[in-house]
C-alpha cells in the first residue's frame, strides 16, 4: 500500500516523510490497541487529522484552589496525541503533575528520547499546586509509545515524590566565591549575602538588538556555605540547545522549575529555563558549566 500510495497521493509529501491516509489507520485497528498498550492509556482516534489520542484522568488528585474544587474536565487530564506516519509518528503531550513529580518525570522523558518543551502552571492559588509539563518526540510508532508508557507509569507511581528541606538565609552566607568563578570561568559580584553572575545573550526584535540590558541572559544566584548552598536562576536558550541543557541540569541534580518564553517575535526565538539546586557551590557550578558547555556563547 505504501507504493501506491507514494504514487497517487504526492500531496502527503511533508519534508520528505508520506502521512498516512485516513484509511489506512482504519484498516489497522491493532496499531491503536498496541499503543493503548504501550501506553497503558485508553485512546481515541480522529480521522480527519489522522491522530490517536491517549488520555487519563488526574482522579488521584484532590486539587482546590480558593474553595473551588478542580476536577479532571477542568483540565487535569494527563495526554498524548500520536500523528501516525507512513512508518513514522510524531508524539506531543501535556502532563499533570505535582511540583515534586517534575523532575521525576522529566528524567524518564529525557532518558527515554522524549523531549521535554514547556512547564508551566494553568491555575493560581491551587493546592497542591499543579504544573503542566509538555512533551514531544518523533520516531516509530512503537518506540514513542513505549517511551510514554514509561512516563505515565512514573506519573502514577506514589515513589515519584521527592522532599528535601534546608536551613539557608542569604544574609547568614558564607560562601567563598572563588571556588565558584574557578569553576564557571567567570567572576559575579557578591550583594547581601547573594553571590550573583550573568551571561547575556543577543537576539533581535524589530530589527534592533536585543542583550544583556532588556534581560536576554542566563544568570545564576548562590548563597549559604560551600558545603550547603542553593543555586537559584535562569537559562537563557536558543531553540536548539533546550534539550542538552536540561539533560545537563538533570544528571547533575538540578531542578527545573519553569520553561517559557519572555517576549514574542524575536529572532533567533530564545527560550529560558528557570532551575533551583540544592548542593555544595562547586557541586551545583559544575553542573551549571556542564550545561554552559553545551550552549553555543562565542557571543555572550
Amino acid at each position: 500500500m505504501s507504493k501506491i500510495l507514494r504514487f497517487l497521493c504526492p500531496a502527503f509529501l511533508l519534508t520528505g516523510i508520506f502521512f498516512l491516509h485516513p484509511l489506512y489507520a482504519q484498516e489497522n485497528p491493532k496499531l491503536f490497541s498496541r499503543i493503548e498498550e504501550w501506553t497503558g492509556a485508553k485512546g481515541k482516534y480522529n480521522d480527519s487529522e489522522n491522530v490517536f489520542k491517549v488520555s487519563f484522568p488526574r482522579s488521584d488528585l484532590d486539587v482546590r484552589a480558593r474553595g473551588v474544587k478542580i476536577t479532571p474536565p477542568m483540565g487535569l487530564t494527563v495526554w498524548a496525541a500520536f500523528k501516525l506516519m507512513e512508518d513514522r509518528a510524531m508524539v506531543m503531550g501535556d502532563l499533570v503533575l505535582t511540583e515534586d513529580q517534575v523532575n521525576p518525570v522529566m528524567d524518564v522523558a529525557l532518558n527515554n528520547g522524549l523531549e521535554v518543551t514547556a512547564l508551566h502552571n494553568h491555575f493560581f492559588w491551587d493546592s497542591p499546586k499543579i504544573m503542566f509539563m509538555h512533551i514531544a518526540g518523533s520516531g516509530h510508532a512503537e518506540t514513542l509509545a513505549q517511551a510514554v508508557g514509561k512516563v505515565f507509569e512514573k506519573i502514577r507511581e506514589s515513589g515519584t515524590i521527592e522532599k528535601f528541606n534546608v536551613d539557608i538565609d542569604p544574609s547568614q552566607s558564607s560562601l567563598d566565591p572563588p571556588k565558584i568563578e574557578n569553576v564557571l570561568g567567570r567572576k559575579g559580584e557578591m550583594n547581601q549575602g547573594v553571590y550573583k553572575l550573568t551571561i547575556g545573550r543577543k537576539t533581535s526584535m524589530s530589527d534592533h538588538e536585543m542583550g544583556n540590558g532588556m534581560g536576554i541572559n542566563t544568570w545564576a544566584a548562590f548563597a549559604g556555605s560551600d558545603g550547603e548552598a542553593v543555586v537559584v536562576g535562569d537559562f537563557a536558550m536558543l531553540e536548539s540547545e533546550l534539550q542538552p541543557v536540561l539533560k545537563a541540569l538533570r544528571s547533575n541534580g538540578i531542578h527545573i522549575v519553569a520553561i517559557h518564553n519572555h517576549m514574542t517575535g524575536e529572532s533567533p526565538r530564545i527560550i529560558f529555563l528557570h532551575y533551583w539546586g540544592i548542593g555544595s557551590t562547586v557541586h551545583l557550578a559544575q553542573g551549571l558549566k556542564a550545561a554552559l558547555d553545551t550552549q553555543h556563547l562565542e557571543n555572550a
